[in-house]
């Protein structure tokens, strides 16, 4: 065999000591490897198995007016993935809590959308054995971002459903929230071709299950139902049930056909990205009059006041002794009808 070089082949490109990278990212800072960094400095190895194989639990706070909602909630639900996905890091509760408050009054933002997360990270001989994997903690703020925009939180979201179905409870336990996104997306793709805004997907029975990052909610005779089986339990919809005992609002998690949920007096969604949001249009019928319901306005205006409610959120530490301020961007109160 000949081991003369072709003198008409392309010469190997060069390598690069280090990536640089073309790509903005939003104004924020992210923690990792015991690093505060810029948004724009956090990255991963294209070998760690969150990217290779979506194995990752993640959760998600947001911080309004300055302030965490409902963190110990999200700590609660981030705490029970680990454990349930055999993860571990060397931070606990009060340590993450910690990494979340520092990384709002690094980047000042004071409406923002944190999130904690741990990949199952890489085996150093590239093993495909998920118990040879170091897993890796990893943290960020950025500035508060919500599924509707203002003129949607105005108007109501126009929803569509999809046929895909939501990855069934027996394959994923919805309760770890996690990055299974493409029947998700897939269901985003379907309502787009339909003209509409966002999805809603079906749970395994044929039943309505939940969308793109939120779950659902209707109104019937001023009672309020929300898909039982197949979805995340969200924090916002816990909200939602504990807002109607203070309200005296009747609530369950039940089925909901998508005959119901067509019909229904008043349909909003629920996020930590964006809190209630209306829905007036389903497949491109509106819901009741087309118009925000009043259940629906009620339950907005008590969920952002609770903001403010030092039993429901808890400050973030912007100035210290010793440490320079950090600038802060105050937020802007949401529209609502």
């Amino acid at each position: 065999m000949s081991n003369s070089i072709d003198p008409h082949a392309k010469p190997l490109p060069s390598l690069s000591a280090h990536h640089i990278d073309p790509h903005s990212y939003p104004d924020g800072v992210a923690f990792l490897d015991g690093q505060y960094l810029p948004m724009s400095q956090a990255k991963i190895s294209v070998l760690d198995w969150g990217f290779l194989h979506s194995d990752a639990t993640y959760d998600t706070v947001h911080v309004w007016g300055g302030r965490f909602f409902r963190l110990d909630l999200h700590l609660d639900r981030f705490f029970g993935g680990l454990e349930k996905l055999r993860m571990t890091m060397p931070f606990d509760r009060d340590g993450v809590a910690e990494i979340l408050e520092n990384c709002v009054a690094l980047s000042g933002h004071r409406a923002a959308y944190v999130e904690m997360l741990c990949t199952r990270g890489t085996s150093p001989t590239f093993s495909r054995d998920p118990r040879d994997a170091v897993n890796r903690f990893m943290a960020f703020a950025v500035p508060f971002g919500s599924v509707a925009n203002a003129e949607q939180l105005q108007r109501g979201l126009h929803v569509a459903i999809s046929d895909k179905v939501r990855i069934p409870p027996a394959s994923i336990d919805p309760a770890i929230k996690n990055y299974h996104w493409l029947d998700l997306v897939r269901g985003l793709y379907d309502a787009y071709d339909r003209g509409a805004e966002t999805a809603l997907l079906l749970d395994f029975n044929g039943n309505v299950a939940e969308g793109p990052g939120f779950n659902v909610f209707c109104v019937d005779d001023g009672k309020l139902s929300t898909p039982a089986a197949g979805v995340l339990p969200g924090i916002t919809r816990r909200t939602v049930f504990d807002l109607c005992a203070e309200a005296g609002l009747a609530v369950a998690a039940a089925d909901v056909s998508v005959a119901a949920l067509r019909r229904s007096d008043e349909v909003f969604i629920t996020s930590t990205a964006g809190g209630i949001m209306p829905v007036t249009m389903i497949d491109g019928i509106p819901v009741a009059d087309g118009k925000v319901g009043a259940i629906t306005k009620r339950l907005i205006a008590i969920y952002w006041q609770k903001h403010e409610d030092p039993v429901w959120s808890s400050p973030v530490r912007y100035l210290r002794p010793g440490k320079s301020t950090a600038r802060a961007h105050a937020p802007k109160s949401p529209r609502r009808s």
